[in-house]
């Protein structure tokens, strides 16, 4: 008996292979399936919505319909009415997910799960040519609303990142792509994501308001943070914290506004005073 009578899906040739998927529409129809892991992957869509690219969200869509049916049959179940009543909200303004079609999404999963070469046909941010690279996979990293490959480009060592939306054209060769048994993506995101260099900590030390510093004082930046009256801003706090000297903590501080009074590291003050002055200059007549 074959599958496709059993189950509602169908299958494609990619390269010599079969790829199986389940039809537009279709449920899966998981026997299973459990409370629990029905309200996990309902609030996982909510969750992933402006995270994953379109392209996957379509593909979980069956999970996802199906979690939520079952959820929807169990009216005498507690359970059943958690998706309803509980949200996660982000901190920041999150922006809409980039484009990503389905075959480049297709090629880049499967050139890393295979450990296969992939050759891509890349524009870089600001430029309006592309350029054929042939690269070798070594991980895959979705960070806010943007996906990356973490790959070297044949012919060199060095590890880059590729945002997947800047592919326009993507093709998993049959060639095995280099040996990154050392790769540890948890090592390349804490010593090297955006920077050349391995990210060292400084000492933070700044005046906060009083709304920050309640607010810190139940979420701490830091272990080490330490926060106490301030000698000279009535009501507001001195903080000290060791943090990452990166360009990610740098821009949590400055989008604190007028609510902080950096004083340390000496570098970070004259950015942001820099800064600030640049966007004053940009309202004045």
């Amino acid at each position: 008996m074959q599958l496709s009578a059993i189950f509602p899906i169908t299958a494609d040739k990619h390269s010599n292979r079969n790829v199986w998927y389940f039809l537009e529409g279709a449920s899966p129809n998981f026997h299973d399936m459990d409370p629990p892991s029905a309200l996990a992957l309902s609030l996982a869509e909510e969750h992933l919505h402006n995270v994953l690219p379109q392209t996957v969200l379509d593909l979980m869509g069956p999970q996802f319909r199906k979690a939520q049916q079952f959820l929807d049959s169990l009216e005498a179940n507690h359970l059943a009415h958690w998706s309803r009543r509980v949200r996660a909200l982000p901190n920041s303004k999150t922006l809409l997910p980039a484009h990503l079609s389905v075959d480049i999404w297709d090629a880049v999963s499967t050139a890393l799960l295979k450990r296969q070469q992939l050759k891509v046909q890349y524009q870089r941010r600001g430029s309006e040519q592309t350029k054929e690279r042939i690269l070798h996979p070594a991980g895959l990293i979705s960070r806010h609303t943007v996906s990356y490959l973490v790959a070297s480009v044949d012919g060199y060592q060095d590890l880059r990142q590729f945002a997947l939306h800047r592919m326009r054209s993507a093709e998993c060769l049959e060639t095995s792509a280099q040996d990154q048994a050392s790769f540890d993506i948890d090592t390349y995101i804490r010593e090297e994501l955006n920077t050349s260099e391995t990210i060292q900590s400084v000492t933070l030390r700044a005046d906060v308001a009083p709304s920050i510093a309640w607010l810190l004082g139940e979420t701490p930046l830091a272990e080490n943070q330490q926060l106490i009256p301030s000698t000279s801003k009535a009501d507001w706090y001195e903080l000290t914290a060791e943090v990452p000297n990166d360009s990610e903590t740098l821009w949590w501080v400055f989008g604190l506004g007028e609510n902080i009074i950096v004083h340390e590291p000496h570098a970070w003050r004259e950015n942001i005073i820099a800064r600030h002055q640049e966007a004053l200059n940009n309202y004045l007549p």
